[in-house]
């Protein structure tokens, strides 16, 4: 087996850890961002959205939103996992080999 192909599979997949460690944080944000703005519901939200909307559209599209965000985090934990155990099987081969 190749060892540059073996490395960069494992730095695949630790790039997208890496990638999943700073999405998750800022999805954290972002919860913590809309609890805020649901809790006070400053004026300037609804004007920033702009003519027509209300708190409950903005409540709506925002926790739909966050709920793409959540379901493509597992997507990317799903493919961090399978490079992760990949590189452990080509690394394991090659030593074998």
């Amino acid at each position: 087996m190749d060892d540059t192909f073996q490395i960069r599979v494992h730095a695949a997949a630790v790039a997208a850890w890496w990638t999943f460690l700073i999405a998750s944080a800022f999805f954290a944000f972002q919860w913590i961002t809309y609890l805020g703005v649901m809790a006070t519901q400053p004026l300037w939200v609804v004007s920033f959205w702009g003519p027509g909307a209300t708190w409950e559209s903005i409540r709506t599209v925002w926790f739909q939103a966050l709920v793409f965000l959540k379901l493509t985090l597992w997507l990317l934990v799903l493919a961090a996992l399978w490079l992760t155990l990949w590189a452990k099987q080509l690394r394991k081969r090659a030593r074998s080999a």
